[in-house]
C-alpha cells in the first residue's frame, strides 16, 4: 500500500528553499516511528536536503537518470518500476518533495498529514491540492512546539 506522510500549513505549503517551513521536533518523531522499518521514497532534492540515509528505512530515490551510486540508497527512474517493486510490501511512504507527491497522489491510500494551524510568508513548494471528500479523515493527536499547535491527522480513501 502506497502512504504519504507531510508536514503542511493552512494553505498546504510544505517547504522554503529545499527546507521545511517549521520545526516541529514532534513532528519529526512521528514521522521517525511512523515510517521506521518501512520503505521510504522521494525525489532526489528531498533526499540531498537530509543529513544522510535515513536509518532502519528502505530508502528510494526517484531521478530521471540514474547518474549517482549512493550507499543505502536504491534509485529509480520511473514510477512503475516502483510501484512494481514495492507491490508486496505492507505500507510504503512517499515523504516528498512537491513533485514526487504529485505523482504518487493517485496511488496512495492513506495520507498521513501533520495540519499545522499556521501559514508560512512566501513558501515556495506546497502540496498537492485533493479533495477531502474522497477520504476518511481521523485526528489520531495533538502536538505544540516552539508555540506552534498542529494535528496528526489520518485521511484514508473511501472505497
Amino acid at each position: 500500500m502506497i502512504s504519504i506522510i507531510a508536514c503542511v500549513g493552512k494553505n498546504l505549503e510544505l517547504g522554503k528553499n529545499n527546507d521545511l517551513i517549521w520545526h516541529l521536533p514532534n513532528d519529526l518523531k512521528y514521522f521517525k516511528n511512523v515510517t521506521k522499518g518501512k520503505t521510504v521514497i522521494m525525489g532526489r532534492k528531498t533526499f540531498e536536503s537530509l543529513p544522510g540515509v535515513l536509518p532502519k528505512r528502505r530508502n528510494i530515490v526517484l531521478q530521471l537518470k540514474e547518474e549517482s551510486i549512493i550507499d543505502g540508497v536504491e534509485i529509480f527512474n520511473s514510477i512503475p518500476d516502483i510501484l512494481e517493486n514495492v507491490k508486496n510490501e505492507e505500507e510504503t511512504f512517499i515523504i516528498g518533495g512537491a513533485s514526487i507527491y504529485r505523482q504518487f497522489l493517485p496511488y496512495a491510500k492513506k495520507l498521513y498529514l501533520t495540519e499545522v494551524e499556521k501559514s508560512c510568508k512566501n513558501p515556495d513548494v506546497y502540496f498537492p491540492k485533493f479533495d477531502k471528500r474522497k477520504y476518511k479523515k481521523t485526528i489520531v493527536g495533538h502536538g505544540e512546539d516552539n508555540n506552534i499547535k498542529y494535528h496528526f491527522v489520518v485521511y484514508e480513501r473511501r472505497k
